[in-house]
């Protein structure tokens, strides 16, 4: 019989498991606070008689991500993880430094299927999902090796966190739960390419996590050259499907905005993206887009990118230029595992 992934249970289904097993309840208690701690096996959990730590190693795995390259920028405390999962597929994770504590930005597939024409990831394709326990591996192994406690959590890093939505939320379940990790839902945000269908299955959970929307275009002529999954849901539909997450959550929605010189980033834009904005409580971050080798795109000038921030203040949009963390270590998800690799990208 195969081994169980025991780091991706809740406290529940871990009691169930105990007591079908005939074992007392506080062992299970015991072995989730362990796992929360980031334990990589069960010989570290000194507590449990050795007979237990036997079996359960004969019937469970604990999954984990060890570092397989690390690189710390010299310019600011941004920390770029690349993590080996137990199968060997390598993910990457960003530590980030902010007056508000730290913030750790992880991935929540191996690759990823949308297809966004400006992204790194994409452009390695795809290979699985990743379990609850391997994205929530990447957040204690980054709190670990940095010996600080994580304050706040990102999905967007590499992957589509809502194609991958059973198991993000058993994520967002387990660091969350107060006998786990215990960060609080609003110090969490996440980030989709806008999976309508999802979104709307998401506003039903009601967490008091941050919707962070990448848009990246204020019409559908240029989002669907960009993003491919605009072809199967417009803007418009995209939009709608965020005014009913609003109502449901009462919460402010981010919408992330890659300015790409010459194709997005003029005053017509900011412009029509103001008007599709209206009535949404949101802010808008103007991202400079990142240079990958073998694509076309250019980051917006800072003279654009001043005048389009100013175009959407003038309409009544916050908005601000997000600072860039880590540019020397090529931070930005999908590029580090990239070069790694060896991979060579052909126009």
């Amino acid at each position: 019989m195969s081994q169980i992934d025991i780091k991706s249970m809740t406290p529940a289904e871990l009691d169930v498991q105990f007591r079908e097993a005939g074992l007392p309840a506080y062992h299970a208690r015991q072995v989730y606070r362990w796992l929360a701690r980031g334990v990589h096996s069960f010989d570290e959990m000194s507590d449990l008689p050795k007979d237990l730590r036997r079996e359960l190693s004969d019937r469970y795995f604990i999954a984990s991500a060890e570092i397989e390259r690390k690189y710390c920028s010299k310019l600011d405390d941004t920390v770029k993880y690349l993590f080996r999962m137990p199968d060997g597929q390598l993910v990457e994770s960003v530590l980030m430094h902010y007056e508000h504590g730290r913030t750790v930005c992880v991935s929540s597939q191996v690759g990823c299927r949308m297809g966004c024409v400006f992204c790194a990831t994409g452009k390695s394709g795809y290979a699985r999902n990743l379990a609850a326990s391997e994205i929530l591996s990447q957040v204690q192994a980054a709190q670990k090796d940095a010996g600080v406690r994580i304050s706040n959590i990102v999905l967007m890093g590499m992957g589509e966190p809502l194609d991958n939505y059973e198991n993000v939320l058993r994520f967002l379940d387990l660091v969350s739960s107060e006998e786990g990790m215990n960060v609080g839902m609003r110090h969490i945000s996440l980030s989709t390419c806008g999976i309508v269908n999802r979104i709307y299955d998401l506003a039903e959970k009601k967490y008091q996590l941050t919707l962070s929307v990448s848009l990246h275009a204020p019409n559908d002529e240029i989002r669907s050259r960009l993003m491919p999954v605009n072809r199967r849901w417009g803007i418009e539909e995209l939009l709608t499907a965020c005014r009913y997450y609003q109502s449901r959550t009462g919460r402010r929605i981010s919408f992330e905005y890659a300015m790409i010189g010459g194709v997005n980033d003029n005053r017509d834009c900011a412009r029509e993206l103001a008007r599709r904005l209206r009535g949404i409580m949101c802010h808008v971050n103007l991202i400079p887009v990142n240079s990958v080798k073998g694509l076309p795109f250019r980051k917006s000038t800072p003279a654009a990118m001043q005048q389009f921030l100013r175009t959407l203040a003038a309409a009544g949009v916050n908005a601000t230029v997000r600072r860039t963390l880590g540019a020397d270590i090529d931070a930005s998800c999908g590029q580090l595992r990239r070069r790694y690799m060896g991979e060579t990208v052909h126009d």
